[in-house]
């Protein structure tokens, strides 16, 4: 029998078969195409020529105003969901109003990106949360609470990839100790003074990575000609990007608190190199 064969049955050994299903969709969706790619399926071109369309010094504006939108969405999102709640997550409604919001941005150009911003991030943060919630995390407490924060820095596979070093599980290593420091605060103290170094810390953090796929959706919103409706596909465009960003972390989070960090990181890699 070669060793292909026995690692994949060493690997459905340790999951179910349910549990097994669950990890193939999780990487499928957190190794799918980045979002600055579906942008350029959109547009026609590639997002980056339209980055070079930006006004000069926009990227500093930008993550600013990124990081501001992440620090007032975090308590706002999260404490409007139902822990309670055992049914699916309302991805519907959600893509809705981001849909309604990128329409009002992209008619008012990149001027609104300061107003509109805050909001669609907010909006997407409480679809995350109501995703997490969904698979079964605690979300009122502080870990589970930055793992919602944690997708906004999860991109999906790019040109830019180069092997696992810049996938799923190195994102979250790279993000593992601020996120600790982070969450003992927020264990403390709660949400109370959002501008300490712990937190600032995570979330400068976020921002910088969230902030590379806002100015791929600014970039694209700028495009002469594509004003509302076009606005409103990028946003939407936006938010099914990360509730697949979302689904997929919260199944595999749901999955280590059942069988391991370990044994599920190693069954993710053989999943991830079979496709």
């Amino acid at each position: 029998m070669s060793n292909r064969k026995t690692g994949e049955i060493a690997l459905m050994t340790t999951l179910n078969h349910i549990d097994g299903q669950d990890l193939a969709l999780a990487v499928d969706l957190l190794e799918n195409p980045s979002f600055a790619a579906k942008v350029t399926n959109l547009i026609g071109g590639p997002v980056e020529r339209a980055i070079t369309m930006l006004p000069e010094g926009f990227s500093n504006k930008l993550l600013t105003t990124t990081h501001k939108a992440l620090n007032k969405a975090l308590d706002l999102a999260v404490s409007s969901i139902d822990e309670r709640y055992r049914g699916e997550p309302a991805n519907g409604a959600h893509r809705v109003l981001t849909t309604v919001s990128g329409a009002i941005g992209g008619a008012m150009g990149l001027m609104a990106l300061s107003v509109e911003l805050p909001i669609s991030t907010t909006l997407m943060l409480r679809s995350i949360a109501d995703i997490a919630r969904s698979e079964g995390e605690p979300i009122m407490e502080a870990g589970s609470k930055l793992a919602c924060l944690e997708v906004f820095a999860m991109g999906g596979t790019s040109q830019a990839d180069d092997g696992a070093e810049t996938g799923y599980f190195a994102v979250r290593a790279a993000l593992a100790g601020a996120m600790t420091e982070a969450g003992k605060y927020l264990l403390e103290r709660g949400l109370t003074r959002s501008g300490t170094p712990p937190l600032v810390r995570f979330l400068s953090e976020i921002a910088s990575r969230y902030s590379i796929q806002v100015s791929e959706k600014a970039a694209a919103q700028a495009i002469p000609l594509l004003g509302a409706a076009g606005g409103a596909t990028i946003n939407l465009l936006f938010m099914d990007h990360f509730q697949n960003m979302a689904r997929g972390h919260f199944i595999v989070r749901r999955l280590e608190r059942a069988h391991g960090k370990e044994a599920i990181q190693e069954a993710y890699r053989k999943f991830a190199a079979r496709n």
